[in-house]
């Protein structure tokens, strides 16, 4: 099982968050380690790591490889918007800190043949976590050819989404659509061929679509938003990655402008006016980090 992932924007990431010795941090989506990695060595033996994530496949490779050489590590395979509940049931309470990076691991992507990606032949599951909710075939097979093109549109921002939802729905007339190659044909043949050069597969803005509603991604972040502020210490840190405007504009609207912050009011001032971005050595290195967006906040 190879988890190897490069993590998006760590120096920005870590720097945000203040990390400081002896701290209690939460690493929501920990997937392959690689911020994780960096907090640990900064926290130090009397500092504390909370690690979630809802893919049982990267818990499981982090309890065999990290964890044995962390013990201040603990390891929970669940969603982050369960965090306020999962720190009390741990008898942690508020922390120093907290990070996401809402991005699909490169694990996910390549190898964990759940059909995150059209370049191979897989299953049209898309789960982030396989034992929880329908599979992305269950909706591409099932919703109406309205709310179909709603979610291609909502989700995938896909102008397009009226006609993709119309060659799905007449495919599936003939039989169910069950894996990544047999959907990405019938967009491309809805799309035909790009008028221009474009590094964007035809295929990809639907993909995106359908494992965002598969998941409900956008309402795991809004109730996560709604409790952030209750999991942070006065002056604790929240750093957020996105690769989505819809995910960009909850983490920006939950964020108060320093200027707005009014005394005594406990909420999320933002750290950062307007979302860092990769440098162009990162994501020359690292082509997937090129949508990435990082904005933080401080509890106030």
């Amino acid at each position: 099982m190879d988890f190897g992932h490069l993590p998006v924007m760590p120096a920005e990431a870590i720097d945000a968050l203040a990390v400081r010795e002896g701290g209690r941090y939460v690493d929501g989506t920990i997937g392959g380690g690689g911020h994780a990695r960096l907090i640990l060595d900064r926290i130090g033996a009397k500092g504390a790591l909370l690690g979630m994530d809802r893919d049982p496949e990267a818990i499981r490779h982090l309890e065999e490889t990290l964890r044995p050489e962390a013990p201040n590590l603990t390891l929970v395979q669940a969603s982050f918007s369960l965090m306020e509940e999962t720190l009390a049931e741990m008898g942690w309470g508020q922390v120093d800190g907290i990070l996401l990076d809402l991005g699909v691991s490169s694990h996910q992507l390549d190898a964990s043949g759940r059909g995150f990606s059209f370049q191979k032949d897989e299953p049209l599951d898309m789960r982030l976590d396989p034992s929880d909710g329908e599979t992305a075939a269950w909706w591409v097979n099932r919703l109406p050819e309205k709310d179909l093109a709603d979610v291609l549109y909502r989700y995938g921002g896909e102008r397009a989404s009226r006609r993709i939802a119309r060659f799905i729905v007449r495919a599936r007339e003939e039989k169910p659509l069950t894996t990544t190659r047999e959907l990405a044909r019938i967009v491309r043949r809805a799309l035909g061929r790009p008028g221009r050069a474009s590094r964007l597969d035809p295929a990809t803005r639907t993909f995106q679509a359908l494992r965002l509603k598969t998941n409900r991604e956008l309402e795991h972040l809004e109730r996560f938003l709604e409790e952030a502020p209750r999991c942070l210490k006065p002056g604790g840190r929240l750093v957020i990655i996105s690769f989505h405007s819809l995910e960009d504009r909850l983490v920006k609207q939950a964020l108060t402008p320093q200027r707005r912050v009014q005394a005594g009011l406990t909420c999320l001032a933002a750290l950062t006016p307007k979302p860092l971005r990769p440098g162009d050595p990162e994501v020359a290195a690292n082509p997937r980090a090129r949508s990435a967006r990082l904005r933080a906040g401080i509890r106030v």
